[in-house]
């Protein structure tokens, strides 16, 4: 013996939900966490090629990742954010680069990376410039491809 239930109709009465407010993107904080999160990112990349002597491509990508995540989540859906977001990233990769350079020069030298920056950025450029490689460029390209697509999908 089945019996059909019908479920009352809805009240006239009930107001429908209101839509959630959309928080529009504020594209100067979202370019200062990008610059901030640029500055962290090199400083760490820079520690990390220092400590183990290698370029490591996943670091690369955590920096673009990291510019491109401030960016977009702080930003909002501004165009302009992905692409300074990449960059950003790729000024980050390249100073965590020159920066790894410094740290393994100190380590040569046994002085302090104060001292390696201080002979100069030329010096270091120099010598980004004589062991670079492919490889090189290609982790410049990962990050502000990682920098870009984060700030693009990351943007509320």
């Amino acid at each position: 013996m089945t019996q059909s239930f019908q479920p009352p109709a809805p009240d006239s009465a009930t107001p429908a939900p209101a839509p959630a407010p959309v928080r529009p993107g504020n594209i100067g904080l979202g370019l200062a966490a990008a610059l901030v999160a640029a500055v962290v990112a090199a400083a760490v990349y820079g520690g990390i090629i220092g400590a183990s002597k290698y370029q490591i491509g996943y670091a690369a990508v955590g920096v673009g990742i990291l510019v491109g995540f401030a960016a977009g989540k702080l930003g909002g859906r501004n165009p302009v954010l992905p692409v300074v977001s990449a960059v950003l990233a790729l000024a980050a990769v390249f100073a965590g680069q020159i920066f790894g350079i410094a740290l393994i020069g100190a380590d040569e030298l046994g002085t302090g990376v104060l001292d390696v920056l201080g002979l100069g950025v030329n010096l270091l450029v120099d010598a980004w410039k004589e062991d670079s490689d492919p490889l090189t460029y290609v982790f410049l390209a990962i990050g502000g491809y990682a920098a870009f697509g984060t700030a693009k999908k990351t943007a509320v």
